[in-house]
C-alpha cells in the first residue's frame, strides 16, 4: 500500500466532492476524464501524485479552475 500524504488525501477529497456534487459515479467520470477507474480511485483516496496534465483534464470535466481543486495553503503541512 501507497503512503498517503495530507495533502494529497485533502486533493482527493476534494475531487471526490466536486464529482459526486457533479453527479458523477467514479467509473463514469473517470471515462469523461479518460483515466482508468482505479487511478481515479487512487487519487481520491490520495495515494496517487496526480500529474498536472490529468489535474487540467478532472478540472474541465468540473467545470472548475485547477486551483479549485487545491485546499487552502493554509490548512497545510507541507513536509
Amino acid at each position: 500500500m501507497r503512503k498517503k500524504h495530507p495533502t494529497l488525501i485533502k486533493l482527493g477529497k476534494r475531487i471526490r466532492e466536486l464529482r459526486q456534487e457533479r453527479g458523477f459515479s467514479q467509473e463514469g467520470f473517470a471515462s469523461e476524464v479518460g483515466l482508468d477507474r482505479t487511478y481515479v480511485g487512487g487519487i481520491e483516496r490520495g495515494e496517487r501524485n496526480i500529474a498536472a496534465l490529468n489535474l487540467i483534464r478532472i478540472a474541465k470535466i468540473l467545470k472548475v479552475e485547477v486551483g479549485e481543486l487545491f485546499p487552502s495553503i493554509r490548512n497545510l503541512l507541507i513536509d
